[in-house]
């Protein structure tokens, strides 16, 4: 944050605990008026005690100075709760959109947090942040091996095959590969690897995945009858709304035309709208879903996402 001079930055840090959680860089903010600290490169640092809607709301009138907002959320493994904020209250969403989620993961004692086993099968907060994640900042790269990185590497790929990982060492991190590309929309579904999708075979699926949290990725051609689909969402995130962390999909609706529809959640929050792209005049109709989640069965998913296909009578 002090080393750039490309970004004005404010950066709020959530205080949950009874004792601050920097002692360094916002600790210096706690004796300043308001809590705010502002930096000689125009960055701004401030602590989050209460209610982030009025940190925000009051943030808002200082919005043209500066040009993102880094919310550290140290305490909290789920995201949703935030998300569902910007996205839902007028005063946020006037203001303010979610460029990116990002997981700060240390590549010397992943694996021990990854594998720490909670009471009664609940999924730990390492894993949760991980499939949360758009971007995962592999840190300290520079304490293991090549073999123990590449490891750590197709593991997080196993967990949430869409992050983007990028290696750091000491949390130094390229910003322009984080922030202002919107990351977290809607539309980014249409640039996934459309080999992920293909790998997925029933061969594929039929191994054993020892991971709790996985990704899980569907596609089949065809349209969809919309109140079924509707019908299947809905039941879907009735049922099981806790386990599924991240969805997305692309969809093609029987009577629509040539919209494209695209759709992402968290947890039981879905954004649904048509795509800023049509489908092409050639372009074959694939429904494409992403879930990721906990415990989940694609052979399951993928039959009672098929049964949402239009008939013809």
């Amino acid at each position: 944050l002090k080393e750039q001079n490309d970004w004005k930055i404010c950066v709020l840090e959530n205080e949950f605990g009874e004792v601050a959680i920097d002692d360094g860089l916002v600790a210096e903010s706690l004796e300043t008026p308001e809590d705010i600290i502002t930096m000689d490169n125009g960055c701004v640092c401030c602590s989050v005690r209460g209610d982030l809607v009025r940190t925000l709301g009051q943030l808002a009138k200082r919005r043209h100075d500066f040009d993102a907002i880094l919310l550290e959320t140290t305490g909290l493994a789920d995201p949703a709760p935030i998300v569902y904020t910007i996205q839902t209250n007028p005063k946020m969403s006037d203001n303010y959109r979610i460029d990116s989620i990002v997981c700060l993961a240390d590549a010397k004692h992943l694996n021990l947090h990854l594998d720490e086993v909670k009471p009664e099968g609940s999924v730990n907060e390492a894993l949760q942040q991980v499939a949360f994640a758009d971007k995962i900042l592999l840190n300290k790269v520079d304490l293991v091996t090549e073999e123990e990185k590449q490891a750590l590497r197709q593991r997080l790929k196993t967990i949430n095959q869409f992050a983007t990982v990028i290696e750091t060492e000491r949390s130094r991190a390229p910003l322009d590969k984080i922030l202002g590309l919107n990351s977290f929309n809607m539309e980014s579904i249409l640039d996934y690897d459309p080999s992920f999708f293909e790998s997925q075979s029933e061969e594929a699926a039929s191994k054993h995945n020892l991971e709790l949290v996985q990704s899980v990725g569907v596609q089949f051609k065809g349209n969809l009858h919309a109140q079924w689909f509707n019908m299947f969402m809905m039941d879907l995130l009735r049922e099981r709304a806790a386990d599924l962390y991240r969805t997305k999909g692309v969809l093609s609706f029987h009577g629509q035309g040539d919209t494209k529809f695209v759709f992402q959640g968290v947890h039981e929050q879905i954004n649904f709208g048509p795509s800023a792209t049509p489908w092409g005049k050639d372009e074959e109709r694939i429904n494409k879903f992403v879930f990721i989640g906990k415990d989940l069965n694609r052979a399951e998913l993928t039959k009672s996402l098929q049964e949402c296909l239009y008939k013809e009578s």
